[in-house]
This record gives structure tokens, C-alpha cells and sequence, in this order.
């Protein structure tokens, strides 16, 4: 397989999408980076949502929204986002 087509070297590039983060102050941050690895997962993109946010996948802090996105994704029958949730919370 050609290399061009694998992800091994994602560690050196910079986030590709915008993460739409508030300021790091903000008290909604958290959730926002939440949402934000979560989305990135989905793609497989989440070393650059885990350098876009500061945070690293699993993140305790961040727990409880993984939680609630995990009800929401249940009642939405979105299985992707069930999925990542999920193996986030192990």
C-alpha cells in the first residue's frame, strides 16, 4: 500500500478542521472539547482534536459530557457516536 494513503505520520500535522473552541476560560470549554474529540473520533482524527483542545482521549475531567453525549446518542440512535462514546469511558 502506498504510504500517502496511511495516518502514521498525523502526530507532526495541525488540526485540519476547525474545533470551534471557546476560550480555554470559558465555562463551557469542557464540554466543547468533549463534543470535539468525540466528533473527531468519528473520522479518526483524534490526535489533532486531542492537540487542538488540550486534552488527551479518556480524559477523566471530561467524563461526565462523555456520559451525556452517550444518552444523547442512545435516544438519537446515532451508533458511530455510541461507539466512540463508549470506548471513550473505558
Amino acid at each position: 500500500m502506498s504510504r500517502a494513503f496511511l495516518r502514521d505520520d498525523a502526530e507532526g500535522e495541525m488540526p485540519r478542521r476547525n474545533y470551534d473552541l471557546p476560550p480555554r476560560d470559558d465555562p463551557t470549554y469542557d464540554r466543547v472539547a468533549a463534543r470535539a474529540l468525540l466528533e473527531a473520533a468519528r473520522v479518526g482524527e483524534t490526535q489533532l482534536a486531542e492537540r487542538a483542545t488540550g486534552y488527551y482521549w479518556g480524559e477523566p475531567a471530561l467524563r461526565p459530557y462523555v456520559e451525556a453525549m452517550l444518552v444523547e446518542a442512545e435516544h438519537a440512535k446515532d451508533d458511530r457516536l455510541e461507539q466512540v462514546a463508549r470506548r471513550f469511558l473505558r
